[in-house]
């Protein structure tokens, strides 16, 4: 009898040890560990997002879309949701097409509430994992850049990157119209992950839209008689540009070779450089109006005006030619423009002097950018 009655107190003491150690622990965790576990519990819970705001348009002249953003879907995580890591990455990575080691890493982060397993994916496959109402799994909609012309103008439009901001070209350069504002959306979940309230803290702002003066059928043109040219020459690279004279306005700005405006960064460094305005370049003959034009505007000539053009003309460490051979003739300065003369425009130059010469070459805008609003535009050099 007294044995049993030691076991029934050894057992009641025990029970009540437990019990005191129990309360001490909920006292401990209520307590000391509360505001912590609290945080934990709404990270779980609640996951705030930024919404990228609609991209606007770019256009040719005529409203042919070059650039446009359309609806696709981002899949992300809460991984302390997640109670099978490795199923859920044999589900998902197929579907969003993505290694599946990768996926099981980004699982596996408990210590975070929040990770992109894939951004910007096919509307199709993001309505495909919503349907599965995985736990810890959500599926939100985002803007994608598209570029429904592929290489056409490619190295003016440039690109963005996957967070929506502009990389190179009119992208980069107009990025604050092109942008709008993001907006911020609260998801909150229930105990296996699903949401339960949506919630658009902010709403966002459209970009707005640019019209360009490129003319998309002048443009596509131009690049393939560029791409036979660059083809029958094997260049480093090749340009070409069409202008309407009577405004200035830029109908076409074709560079070679091509790039694809859907693969932008995966081109080379080289080929994404947009050759017309990046490069200074000699102008050659075309040079040789500004000289005359520098020379009539001194009256120190008129068109009538002759000089004696001999058949080769040594100034300095240079011996100047004309394209044709000739003996030494005598030609006005109408002559000299028309034949493109050589040693009659060094004539006319020399005429001009140094001085007068480079206040007109800078006068008609060398050394300058031509302030078109093309990013990357060289001054050039006098």
């Amino acid at each position: 009898m007294v044995l049993l009655e030691r076991r029934i107190g050894l057992l009641f003491g025990l029970f009540l040890g437990l019990l005191l150690l129990a309360g001490a622990r909920a006292l401990w965790i209520g307590g000391v560990r509360g505001q912590e576990l609290s945080g934990r519990a709404a990270a779980q819970q609640v996951q705030e997002i930024t919404v990228p705001a609609r991209r606007g348009a770019i256009t040719d002249r005529n409203g042919v879309e070059l650039a446009v953003s359309e609806d696709s879907a981002t899949v992300f995580a809460n991984p302390r949701q997640v109670r099978d890591p490795i199923a859920m990455a044999h589900r998902l990575a197929p579907i969003i097409q993505r290694p599946y080691e990768r996926v099981l890493q980004d699982l596996s982060e408990r210590r975070r509430g929040f990770v992109y397993l894939a951004r910007q994916i096919d509307a199709v496959r993001g309505s495909a994992i919503e349907q599965l109402k995985l736990p810890g799994i959500g599926v939100t909609t985002e803007p994608r850049r598209r570029y429904p012309r592929g290489t056409l103008a490619a190295q003016l439009i440039g690109a963005v990157g996957t967070d929506g901001y502009g990389l190179a070209g009119i992208e980069q350069l107009r990025e604050r119209e092109l942008r709008g504002e993001d907006g911020r959306r609260r998801i909150v979940s229930d105990a296996v992950g699903q949401p339960v309230s949506i919630v658009d803290q902010k709403v966002g702002r459209p970009g707005h839209d640019i019209k360009l003066t490129i003319d998309a059928a002048i443009q596509e043109r131009t690049e393939a008689v560029l791409k036979d040219v660059g083809q029958t020459f094997q260049p480093r690279g090749a340009m070409a540009m069409v202008l309407d004279p009577r405004t200035g306005e830029i109908l076409a700005l074709a560079n070679w070779p091509a790039v694809n405006a859907e693969q932008f960064g995966r081109a080379p460094v080289q080929n994404r450089l947009d050759r017309a305005v990046g490069f200074s370049y000699e102008p050659g003959s075309t040079f040789k109006p500004v000289t005359v034009s520098g020379a009539l505007e001194e009256r120190l000539i008129t068109p009538g005006t002759v000089f004696q053009v001999p058949s080769q003309l040594q100034v300095s460490d240079r011996t100047i030619h004309d394209a044709e051979p000739h003996g030494p003739e005598a030609l006005t300065v109408a002559r000299i423009l028309a034949q493109s003369s050589n040693i009659g425009t060094v004539e006319v130059g020399l005429r001009l002097g140094a001085a007068r010469f480079d206040r007109w070459v800078r006068a008609f805008g060398f050394g300058s950018a031509t302030g078109a609003d093309i990013p990357g535009e060289a001054p050039g050099i006098v």
